[in-house]
């Protein structure tokens, strides 16, 4: 059983990370961090907590270290970080804890540094042959791992067997995504007067992120070298009243022929080696695949396998027989964050990175 800390963990990903780590198999709670005006107190009683389940009662009775390798050794013995920092405090935080550990993130600091992978493990396993380099070009004991941004996760997974079975030549996507998102505090936060009745047409930085981190991930590592994914693509992303679940409309210019049921069948189908290799996170099926006109819906299909597996519905024809359209939604906080993170890290133990 390895042992982990988690950064940052009074904020609403941290809160998902002690969720997805209760009573797991490979990994146990050792120490909890957050900011200073934090660390020294009971978890339970500096935690503004947002998750339907109770703190777990001995996790409510730890005491915060502070988010500093200093801290966090002095706290308890750790052998694996999972970090749900703000992308401007990672960037610091982060680098400090990869050389001595390693570090599973939830931030977009390091996502588009040429050495760090970005993991959906369905996709991409074999570009955490990257770390190598990473640690011999900046020294660590340790190395950084990234989950993708919460929006890309529906759209990398949905489009990976696409890719596979009738290539891809452009992608455009329209994303409708959940407050949650936005975090419960700080300045990225919306408020009810902002989004109650109300649709807000720009999210901050986001849609240049889902561009750059779908090509990097449905790309190649070559010559311990990043080669993204050649195809186009353009998004447009906005905000809207729904509290967990991000839904994500797609079209898709295909290299080949391609027939709705066709690509039906390819997404239902689809997994990869966390399936392979039982990991614990893992969906037995990556991809839930809905026939009819009224799903996917967040209400109803976030929470598919714990929140770990996306939905997929109204797959039709485009405007010619090489296009394709359709619907996806994907759980923000899950999937999209915390889960993914530990499975990349359940990834990386059963490949002897851990």
């Amino acid at each position: 059983m390895l042992k982990a800390a988690i950064l940052g963990a009074t904020g609403m990903v941290g809160q998902r990370f002690i969720e997805q780590l209760q009573n797991h198999p490979d990994f146990a709670i050792e120490v909890l961090s957050a900011s200073e005006r934090s660390a020294g107190g009971r978890y339970g009683e500096s935690v503004e907590w947002t998750l339907e389940k109770e703190i777990p009662a001995a996790i409510k009775e730890m005491q915060i270290a502070s988010t500093s390798v200093e801290g966090v050794e002095a706290a308890g013995k750790v052998d694996v970080i999972f970090s749900a920092l703000p992308a401007a405090v990672a960037a610091n935080v982060e680098p400090e804890f990869a050389k001595v550990f390693p570090v599973f993130t939830n931030a977009s600091a390091f996502r588009q540094e040429p050495d760090v992978p970005i993991l959906i493990p369905e996709i991409n396993a074999d570009h955490v042959r990257i770390i190598k380099a990473q640690r011999e070009k900046r020294g660590w004991k340790g190395f950084i791992v990234t989950n993708p941004n919460c929006t890309t996760v529906g759209l990398a997974l949905s489009l990976k067997p696409i890719m596979d079975g009738f290539g891809i030549s452009s992608v455009r996507m329209v994303s409708m995504q959940a407050v949650s998102g936005a975090g419960f505090r700080g300045q990225d936060a919306v408020s009810a007067m902002q989004i109650t009745d109300n649709v807000i047409p720009f999210i901050k930085m986001e849609e240049a992120k889902v561009e750059f981190e779908t090509r990097k991930i449905l790309g190649a590592v070559q010559n311990s070298r990043f080669r993204p994914a050649p195809f186009d693509i353009e998004t447009s992303c906005n905000r809207v009243p729904v509290l967990d679940g991000h839904t994500e409309c797609v079209f898709v210019e295909t290299k080949r022929k391609v027939d709705p049921g066709e690509a039906e069948e390819a997404m239902a189908g689809f997994k990869g080696q966390p399936q392979q290799l039982h990991l614990p996170s893992a969906p037995k099926r990556p991809i839930w695949v809905f026939k009819g006109d009224t799903r996917p819906q967040p209400r109803y299909d976030r929470m598919l396998e714990g929140g770990m597996a996306i939905a997929v519905g109204r797959v039709r024809a485009g405007s010619s027989n090489r296009s394709l359209r359709y619907v996806s939604v994907v759980h923000n906080t899950i999937r999209g964050s915390a889960g993914g993170s530990v499975l990349n890290a359940e990834l990386m133990k059963a490949g002897g990175y851990l």
